[in-house]
């Protein structure tokens, strides 16, 4: 485990180096990312522009969603995002090359690409969280800030099985990369919002099937002290990490399940 660590510490420092050999162009393409992600919030503020609330929620703890999952997502972006990427090395045989390394198919593919400049995403994400938190009356204590400090990482988990496991429909089909983004960049959608405001089947789909109600909405009711307009039971605000670790056992199995069943691009 500690060897894997360091192996990936030292592709991902090369690749940093190689993408800071041109600083001007990685600039230019985190500002973009930057200013890009702002598309998405100002989906939020049209839809306010109309309406004082969301359900039983208002701009800033929507905001306050929007800016978890964004850094959530946009972190996961940056260690997983090259998995769109991953059905084009099955479709020309390049995956069969992992395969006669001594190392695990998925540490492979997890280390083959990390795009610092995708960081700017992020920090969108950073800029509203400190507009939220300095607007919205939050009763800080050690087990919000807690709260906050596990969330993003537990998110990050979660949202990685998800595209870990999509990524494994392209050992069964051609190209399963826009059904794979309809859970990964729909799911950070989706994850923007709170569940209650949707149908009660996609409801029950976010928390239970795929679920990204855990990336962002169930802990901030927490954090926000707010009282669960579906009256589902209080554990689940505490039940992140649980799931984030549930999420990589599933994904492992997944991901072990197809390389075993795979039979090469000429197979």
């Amino acid at each position: 485990m500690v060897d894997s660590v360091v192996l990936w510490r030292r592709l991902v420092g090369a690749q940093i180096r190689s993408q800071l050999q041109y600083r001007t162009s990685f600039v230019l393409d985190a500002c973009s990312a930057f200013l890009i992600s702002f598309i998405d919030f100002l989906a939020v503020l049209v839809i306010f522009h109309n309406t004082q609330r969301l359900g039983a929620w208002s701009i800033r703890e929507v905001a306050f969603l929007y800016a978890m999952s964004s850094i959530s997502f946009a972190l996961t972006d940056l260690l997983v995002g090259h998995f769109d990427q991953f059905p084009q090395k099955i479709r020309d045989g390049n995956f069969d090359i992992l395969l006669v390394r001594p190392r695990g198919t998925l540490f492979q593919v997890i280390g083959s690409d990390f795009q610092l400049r995708r960081l700017g995403k992020a920090l969108q994400g950073v800029f509203v969280l400190v507009y939220v938190i300095g607007s919205l009356a939050i009763p800080w204590d050690a087990g919000r800030i807690a709260m906050v400090v596990v969330m993003i990482p537990a998110a990050i988990v979660i949202f990685a099985s998800v595209w870990t496991i999509g990524s494994c429909l392209s050992f069964w089909t051609t190209d399963g990369g826009e059904f794979t983004n309809a859970f990964t960049y729909g799911g950070n959608f989706l994850a923007q919002y709170p569940i209650d405001i949707f149908s009660s089947w996609l409801r029950r789909f976010l928390a239970y099937i795929v679920p990204l109600a855990f990336v962002c909405y169930f802990p901030a009711l927490y954090i926000l002290d707010k009282p669960d307009p579906l009256g589902l039971p209080r554990a689940l605000e505490f039940s992140s990490p649980l799931v984030a670790v549930a999420g990589v056992c599933v994904a492992g199995l997944v991901w072990r399940f197809a390389v075993r069943h795979y039979r090469s691009a000429g197979g």
